[in-house]
């Protein structure tokens, strides 16, 4: 691969800025700053939450997935559909640094590798791409996501193309065999410049976990803060995205030595999150135990940023689609309590259905992809019903639309705490337009404006709204580990946790898996207090799922 003197950099940024300016007029730009640790939009100063998907677009074929199956745009609209604003677009860096490689055709490159089947239904899908060098159709991609509003964060998920990642494929640290700094500024370069002019590219990741033997502090200090310079220099638009070390599970070295940048406002740290990190601690030990631990550790390597006034980007979580891996689950109740607590801005892996050829094999199913095999449905809408509050931000400047109040969200579900229609009884229900709830200094639940309170009646019994909010059946405590158990005493001095039975309807229970058993699943009993000032969005299928589900109590009961 073809390689550029890092001296070259200013003058390239120069010349390719000219090749763009001209048609910079002809959009109008969604852009994108930071306010504390909020993403803001320039325009108004209010918070835009960024609730993405990974496409990639970074393997053998250097093409986006998934072009065979459908049209572009049919993708483009189907991650809007799914509750989704913005796409983190994956990309190897050859591709824009290699002319060779960047001049090959789509069509040419699946010939190379064999993917008849792969060019048959190219054609049929997108016959309009299939003959254009491998760098303009991912300009088409990133064009058809601008056609239809979806906001785009332009990832170098690696060098090579190939399949990402491992600690000797000779793409993980600078020094590396693919990964030459001086070629990976003037690819940052490049891209920054090409795409200065795109309505929706708001902002740049500059490389994806960072890893292996070479690793170290001091080279990350150097070449990061060069490559924020680069990058913000042509195109001062974007937000500049860096990840940390050891494949982006660790920023802590920032609590030491502050990165410093000459501009401001458009700095973002990302970090990644997935169960199988820490596999067999899900499967061997307490949940309420582990979900404390990860989410301790994670907030010690990375979430202290949020209180250092950074916005933090959790760029990587997922889970396996098929939902046969109960360790997942679990682990995705943490993380969605965690992401809701702190209203974090994310990007799920990964919308693929399938891959045109990963790892050797052709047509690979992608089990962590939110599509099917043949990328026309959701492989999983009840995944999608689950994450779809936090699809949406519950607080942030220019959200003030209603008083401060909280939410009670329940992870395992996706649904919130509200009132039934017409009576006192609790249910679950989607977080938007649910009750406005507050949690008082003597631990009592109150809705908001009224005298009502939460109350414990007993174990295995509906819990009510009552009025009388002083004794101890109205006052509720977060315990366990994980702090994700609500209890009560009842008034014979019998402590109960907040439960949901088979219907939704929030009842009192005995507190379970609050220590020891390794087998015992807390999720029925996990909700979590969030603050709020807006009344979030669900996702158009969660509301489809609550209705559905409404109905069918209704006619069955």
């Amino acid at each position: 691969m073809s390689s550029k003197p890092s001296s070259l950099v200013p003058i390239i940024i120069i010349i390719l800025s000219l090749t763009t300016v001209i048609h910079h007029h002809l959009v109008s730009a969604i852009q994108l700053s930071t306010s504390s640790r909020w993403i803001v939009n320039d325009d108004d100063g209010e918070r835009v939450k960024l609730a993405c998907v990974n496409w990639v677009s970074h393997l053998d074929a250097v093409i986006a997935e998934g072009l065979s199956k459908q049209p572009v745009d049919v993708i483009s609209k189907k991650i809007l559909e799914m509750g989704f604003n913005c796409v983190r677009l994956t990309y190897p860096l050859f591709l824009f640094t290699n002319r060779t490689l960047g001049a090959v055709t789509v069509r040419e490159s699946f010939l190379r590798l064999g993917l008849i089947d792969s060019i048959h239904g190219f054609e049929a899908n997108n016959p309009l791409i299939i003959d254009l060098p491998l760098i303009k159709a991912f300009q088409e991609v990133v064009a058809s996501l601008d056609r239809n509003n979806v906001m785009i964060v332009l990832d170098n998920q690696i060098s090579k193309p190939g399949w990402c990642c491992s600690d000797s494929d000779g793409n993980g640290f600078f020094g590396d065999q693919y990964f030459d700094p001086d070629v990976w500024l003037y690819g940052l370069a490049k891209v920054a410049t090409m795409f200065s002019s795109s309505a929706n590219v708001v902002g740049m990741s500059l490389r994806n976990e960072l890893r292996g033997p070479k690793e170290n502090v001091s080279l990350w200090y150097r070449y990061m803060q060069k490559g924020a310079e680069v990058v913000h220099a042509a195109n001062p638009n974007v937000l500049v995205i860096l990840s940390g070390l050891s494949y982006d599970k660790d920023l802590s070295f920032l609590q030491i030595q502050p990165i410093a940048l000459t501009f401001g406002n458009k700095l973002v740290f990302e970090v990644h999150w997935y169960g199988f990190s820490n596999e067999e601690d899900w499967k061997t030990n307490n949940t309420n135990q582990v979900c404390a631990q990860v989410v301790d550790t994670i907030m010690n390597r990375a979430g202290f940023l949020l209180d250092e006034d950074y916005p933090l980007f959790i760029s990587e979580w997922g889970i396996d689609q098929r939902g046969t891996n109960d360790f997942e689950t679990r682990y995705l109740n943490c993380f969605s309590a965690w992401a809701a607590d702190h209203d974090l801005d994310w990007a799920l892996w990964t919308l693929a259905g399938s891959y045109y050829f990963r790892q050797g094999v052709v047509e690979m199913d992608e089990t962590y992809g939110l599509l099917t095999l043949d990328w026309s449905e959701p492989r999983n809408s009840s995944f999608l019903q689950k994450i779809s509050p936090i699809q949406s931000p519950f607080q942030g400047p220019g959200l003030s639309k209603n008083r401060p109040h909280k939410m009670i969200f329940h992870p395992a579900t996706g649904f919130c705490v509200q009132r039934q229609s017409f009576s006192k009884e609790l249910t679950l229900g989607p977080c938007s337009g649910g009750e406005s709830w507050d949690y008082t200094s003597r631990n009592a639940i109150t809705i908001k404006g009224t005298c009502y309170c939460l109350q414990a009646d007993g174990v295995e019994k509906k819990a009510k709204l009552g009025t009388t909010c002083t004794d101890r059946s109205s006052q509720w405590e977060e315990i366990s580990a994980s702090k994700l158990h609500l209890s009560s005493k009842i008034n014979n001095g019998t402590v109960v946790c907040l439960d949901i039975d088979s219907g939704n309807t929030i009842i009192t229970n005995t507190c379970k898996c609050l220590a020891g058993d390794s087998m015992c699943d807390p999720a029925s009993q996990w909700f979590k207090i969030i603050n709020t000032t807006t009344e979030s969005r669900a996702g158009t299928y969660g509301w489809m799922n609550w209705i559905m589900q409404s109905l069918g109590a209704y006619l069955l009961g």
